[in-house]
């Protein structure tokens, strides 16, 4: 497939985007990346979701680099755009908040222009890496709550070219989250209840139903869960107990590539060329383990442990400091071996890298003539994590091509949301990842 047809389906999968989720709405901007600035500063290669937390001074005034982000992200060229960056306070679906006004969750302007750029050295693909450290000087944060940065080109705040989602918190309830294999649903198989206490001491809690949890998995938002009601009420706690909403496939590891290098083979890597003034890198054919598996039972392949970033990924190449301006855009190549098309269904790889969506530039083809699946995309070196996904009938499942099982690793985040009657938005007041 050539790069060309690729841009255009970009394009056309721009309508399908929701404008409050993090992605992209122009095929030439690649690589949205979110940092606590003192991993942008000196990296350590710990990987994390990161989310600014209210001090109790109760402004974020970009003081302190652990509280502090970095948003960056490279345009394919190396012509200098004029990009704006707006902060928009939102409910707890991720919709613009209605009855907030930007007084009352930032302190001095509500827009900037991105001012700090570095075009790209010695590499095939000219790109533009842009950043902007938040909050900063000009806007500090005072309010809880969901928020999206939204990029518009040009001055014209219609023309959004891309989107960043971020969380502030506001530590008022402690939570308790504990992950089982026995559910409702089978025993020891292939999936996970997620149990949930949430501690309301400090928040004094009138009614249950001002609290609100959100409960996602590896960052997906496709089968992320929104529990209004709790399964008992204790003093100063609130129990969420075998809810049937707080089960989960447990899926498998995700699987991993590296393509640090432009001269040789990564792990996962099958051989790294250069074609036509482009890098094209083949990875190992893959192998299904789930029920689509040869051989394989209704739960697929027996589960093996491996270290995983729960889909997360990491900018890097050989011989170099400067990762954000001397990595090269390569053309990765998955292929995933499978002896008939699936019925009704569509084939997705699913990460960090393609925002945890389904949309036309992750969807896989299916190549008849080598009975497989494919997919060509286009992405910055270095370390990976992805899955093969199936959407068939509107959900999403593992369990065809990955597999799913209980002792899977998987990172779940809870969100607790604080709305008493007459508040004006969504308070974030508890966040708990656990692994």
């Amino acid at each position: 497939m050539k790069k060309g047809i690729i841009v255009l389906l970009l394009a056309i999968c721009v309508s399908s985007y929701a404008q409050h989720l993090t992605g992209t709405a122009d095929p030439n901007i690649h690589t949205l990346r979110v940092r606590y600035l003192n991993e942008a500063l000196e990296p350590s290669g710990n990987l994390q979701r990161p989310y600014l937390v209210l001090p109790e001074s109760g402004v974020i005034d970009g003081s302190d680099e652990k509280n502090t982000l970095e948003f960056s992200f490279d345009y394919l060229s190396h012509d200098i755009k004029h990009l704006t960056y707006e902060v928009v306070h939102c409910d707890m679906h991720w919709s613009p908040s209605d009855n907030i006004s930007s007084y009352d969750y930032v302190d001095g302007f509500t827009s900037a222009d991105i001012v700090e750029y570095e075009r790209s050295v010695n590499t095939q693909q000219e790109y533009t890496h842009y950043s902007f450290v938040f909050p900063n000087e000009d806007m500090q944060l005072k309010a809880s709550g969901n928020y999206m940065l939204q990029v518009y080109q040009d001055g014209d705040q219609e023309q959004v070219v891309a989107v960043f989602c971020f969380q502030v918190v506001e530590p008022m309830v402690e939570i308790e989250a504990n992950v089982r294999a026995n559910t409702d649903v089978e025993l020891n198989g292939r999936y996970q209840q997620v149990d949930i206490d949430v501690h309301t001491e400090k928040l004094g809690v009138r009614d249950a139903n001002d609290v609100a949890l959100v409960v996602q998995q590896n960052g997906r938002m496709d089968n992320q869960q929104y529990i209004l009601r709790p399964t008992f009420i204790e003093p100063q706690k609130l129990r969420y107990v075998n809810k049937k909403e707080l089960i989960f496939e447990g899926g498998n590891e995700f699987r991993r590539f590296d393509s640090y290098s432009r001269y040789y083979a990564g792990y996962n890597v099958n051989s790294v060329s250069y074609d036509q003034g482009e890098y094209h890198v083949l990875l190992e054919v893959d192998r299904v383990r789930g029920t689509e598996a040869k051989g394989a039972g209704r739960e697929g392949l027996s589960y093996l442990s491996d270290v995983d970033a729960n889909g997360q990924l990491v900018v890097n190449c050989e011989r170099s400091d400067f990762v954000d301006t001397e990595a090269e855009y390569m053309w990765v190549h998955f292929v995933l071996p499978v002896e008939h098309p699936l019925m009704n269904a569509q084939v997705f790889v699913g990460g960090d890298m393609f925002f945890n969506r389904y949309s036309v530039n992750n969807m896989m083809q299916y190549d008849a003539e080598n009975k497989c699946y494919y997919l060509y995309a286009y992405l910055k070196q270095g370390g990976y994590n992805y899955m093969y996904y199936m959407l068939r009938d509107g959900a999403v499942s593992m369990l065809p091509l990955e597999g799913s099982h209980w002792q899977t690793q998987n990172e779940y985040t809870v969100d607790v949301y604080y709305s008493p009657f007459g508040a004006r938005y969504d308070r974030l007041v508890g966040k708990k990842i656990t692994r």
